[in-house]
């Protein structure tokens, strides 16, 4: 899942600068932790212990992030799952990145305002 997302979003015009650019994600580095984030929110493994509002919150202050990036990035979440899995944990999964982009986003939004 995580893998054909993050292929996914590194072809997007919008998504992968960020991602490339602005984070300087290591693939290498970064799939392995974040198929942890997810394994946690589906599956309740414990092994992924990091927080990400911490992690976001420093790519926001080198490029802000907009509404429409956490649309973007929703719409092709959403698009992977949709395509490829069907049943409770899919709907679970983009359930859940619902509320993760509205919450990141609002978090994002009054730190930037605040």
């Amino acid at each position: 899942m995580v893998a054909a997302f993050y292929a996914r979003l590194l072809r997007d015009p919008r998504l992968a600068p960020i991602f490339l650019d602005v984070a300087r994600i290591d693939l290498q580095r970064h799939l392995p932790l974040i198929t942890s984030y997810w394994e946690k929110l589906l599956l309740g493994d414990r092994k992924y212990q990091r927080h990400t509002m911490d992690i976001h919150r420093v790519i926001h202050t080198r490029r802000k992030l907009q509404a429409e990036d956490f649309e973007r990035w929703l719409a092709l979440f959403c698009a992977t799952i949709e395509q490829m899995f069907a049943g409770p944990r899919a709907r679970r999964a983009m359930q859940l990145a619902r509320r993760i982009a509205a919450n990141m986003q609002l978090a994002l939004h009054s730190v930037s305002n605040g």
